[in-house]
């Protein structure tokens, strides 16, 4: 490395978090949610400030960065967004775009420890390069149990799905190791620089648990963006779930017939007139009259709740036609006296003037004034009022169009009130037809995209009423019966034909031997499917060891212990996680930052360690109908090193993968 060049950067890095410091100052002694919100950033890029330097032909010096600092109008460091950046990650020896060396800077803190040049243009003649591949740095570093940002070694492939700009919904299809989580969070990052507005309405991240959103947390913070909502599905309803089952059929979009079917028959069509009873009087509403209100409030379209104000009001406004007719029938005199109605000596009856009186109609029968209308439209209205508080009447309201929750409607129909993840979706459902309201977000990302079912689909979609979203899944990899098996079928009954594939194709995590050993598994279940290629061997061979059931937990629990290096997932069933617990030395639930994480495969989705072992594949595989979905995630999460401990017999697919006897300790993981 040359000591020159080191401190060149080192003084151009000084300056710049002197900058910062600056800035930071200025924030802290501001007010308000702006400041806060620009303290935080500043302070989540401390690390990493500066990462890149572009040398352009025409002799600029550009630097690239997580934030964008200048002096005056002159840029001292270019956020990695801005277009004038995309050269970094997308020039080549081909295509220069008119840059004649890229240099990546590695830093710890404000200290500057590594640098990497490529040059591009060769008729340059440079001959001062430095470094080696910064990429491969960062694919063999060690996992700690964290997501990192991969804006520093961002690819032509992945920049070109970071900076698209479709308005609809950008589905990001990639297989195990190809950087589609990372490339989602970067594109949401891209399109809270280029669409400021969005901050004001509000992003959505949904991921698959809270073990993996903990995974990824660190990502967009590390960009300088804190306002961002997080949140697994069941999170999205305000009961949350307590427990787990089969979604397969209460996934189906048909649910949502039936959900609103359960709505509609809780409003009851009597047979037989109805009777109010207001002021010791009898109101009455004829069962035709009664269908006709309810059927006027349907044709409005409105949800269930709003639809019963309707219906409530109808109903009342008839009642008080009613009963004013039956007052305005008593006329009087110029003497007083009552015409048609009152008492047997013409006179107001105390019924009478208790039904006035709650209308708020002071009458004094000692000073009439000739015949006249006793009600104006106050009086009406004051009428209206009372019957729509009286206790008797609203009982009778209820009864006919009865309030309902959510709760309610989906606990008569799935017959339990304990929520499974299942029945989130369609409590939302039955809120929405409802009418109960929901947050809403200018954009969404949705992560482990193939395990939705078509219910999940209309509860997110309800949420992001722009459809502006970037998905990312691996159709490969859905481990949900009721999840996807093609995105177009999934999509288009919510956003037609807005929405467009783009697909990544290079595995940066996955070694070729580990990639290797998934061949036939993949093939065997996907033949019309392309795994994807992977960047780099290793020189390790996957290895597998045969074992009984009684032995397995022993077994795992001694090859963990020869792990010494980096992070070890034991990846496992169900059915054997209790045995595992106990045997190893892991935290329950898993804390991705030790050494050692037990794990389903469902629970593994989307996260990477340096060693993986599986324990009872076989099982993974017979666990349920997509169980090759689930061992194919389990083999693709490592990093460097994958062992297979299989009780009995080998499954057909993991043949391929050589067996080794036991020899103590003699598997390194």
């Amino acid at each position: 490395m040359c000591s020159g060049e080191l401190a060149i950067e080192q003084r151009y890095l000084t300056d710049l978090h002197q900058r910062v410091d600056a800035l930071r100052a200025q924030a802290a002694e501001g007010d308000g949610e702006f400041w806060r919100g620009e303290l935080a950033r500043l302070e989540s890029v401390e690390d990493g400030l500066c990462f890149g330097r572009l040398d352009l032909c025409d002799g600029r010096r550009v630097y690239i960065g997580r934030i964008g600092l200048f002096d005056g109008d002159e840029p001292l460091l270019l956020d990695w967004r801005a277009p004038a950046a995309r050269p970094f990650y997308t020039a080549t020896a081909v295509d220069s775009q008119g840059v004649r060396r890229r240099r990546r800077i590695t830093t710890r803190g404000r200290t500057v420890l590594a640098l990497d040049d490529e040059l591009l243009d060769v008729g340059s003649g440079d001959e001062d390069l430095v470094g080696e591949a910064a990429l491969l740095a960062s694919l063999t570093a060690d996992r700690t149990g964290r997501m990192h940002e991969i804006v520093t070694t961002l690819q032509a492939e992945q920049d070109r799905i970071v900076r698209d700009e479709h308005p609809g919904v950008l589905v990001v299809q990639g297989g195990p190791g190809t950087g589609k989580t990372a490339v989602a969070l970067h594109r949401l990052a891209y399109l809270l620089y280029t669409r400021p507005q969005l901050r004001s309405r509000g992003v959505l991240v949904v991921g698959p648990s809270r073990v993996f959103l903990d995974y990824i947390g660190q990502v967009l913070p590390g960009l300088g963006e804190h306002t961002v909502v997080t949140a697994t599905l069941p999170d999205l309803w305000r009961g949350g779930a307590e427990r787990v089952e089969s979604a397969a059929v209460k996934g189906r979009a048909e649910m949502a017939d039936r959900v609103a079917a359960a709505v509609r028959a809780r409003v009851r069509i009597p047979d037989e007139t109805v009777e109010f009873e207001f002021e010791q009087q009898v109101l009455r509403l004829a069962p035709r009259t009664c269908r006709n209100l309810v059927d006027s409030a349907r044709r409005r379209g409105l949800p269930y709740h709003q639809a019963r104000l309707v219906f409530e009001k109808e109903v009342v406004d008839r009642l008080a036609r009613e009963l004013a007719e039956s007052m305005e029938s008593v006329v009087l005199t110029e003497t007083g006296e009552a015409i048609d109605g009152g008492n047997a000596d013409g006179g107001l009856s105390a019924a009478d003037l208790r039904a006035l009186a709650a209308a708020g109609v002071v009458v004094d029968p000692d000073e009439p004034s000739g015949p006249r209308h006793l009600l104006d439209d106050t009086d009406r209205a004051g009428l209206r009022a009372a019957l729509l508080a009286d206790a008797g009447v609203r009982a009778v309201l209820d009864e006919l169009w009865p309030p309902l929750t959510a709760e309610q409607v989906i606990g008569d129909l799935v017959g339990t009130t304990s929520w499974s993840t299942a029945d989130i979706p369609l409590l939302d459902e039955a809120a929405a037809v409802l009418g109960e309201g929901v947050a809403t977000f200018g954009h969404v990302v949705v992560d482990e995209a193939q395990e939705l079912s078509e219910m999940d689909w209309r509860m997110l979609v309800r949420r992001c009423p722009t459809r502006s979203m970037t998905v990312v899944g691996d159709l490969a990899q859905t481990g949900s019966a009721a999840g996807a098996t093609g995105w177009a079928e999934v999509l288009r009954p919510h956003v037609d034909d807005r929405w467009r594939l783009a697909q990544l194709t290079v595995n940066y995590r996955t070694p070729a031997e580990i990639m290797a050993a998934t061949t036939d598994l993949f093939a065997a279940h996907h033949p019309d499917l392309r795994p994807p290629r992977s960047a780099r061997s290793t020189g390790e061979q996957p290895w597998r060891l045969r074992t009984t059931t009684a032995e397995l937990a022993d077994v795992v629990a001694r090859l963990a212990s020869a792990h010494s290096e980096g992070s070890l997932a034991v990846i496992a069933p169900p059915v054997h996680r209790d045995r595992l617990a106990a045997a190893l030395p892991v935290a329950v639930p898993p804390d991705l930052t030790d050494p050692v994480v037990l794990l389903t495969p469902g629970e593994a989705k989307g996260l990477e360690f340096d060693a993986v072992l599986i324990a009872d594949p076989a099982a993974i595989l017979d666990a349920g109908p997509l169980g090759h979905n689930d061992l194919y995630v389990a083999m693709t999460r490592a990093t460097r090193r994958l062992g297979v401990v299989h009780p009995g017999p080998c499954p057909a697919e993991l043949a391929g993968i050589t067996a080794s006897p036991w020899r103590g300790n003699a598997f390194p993981l």
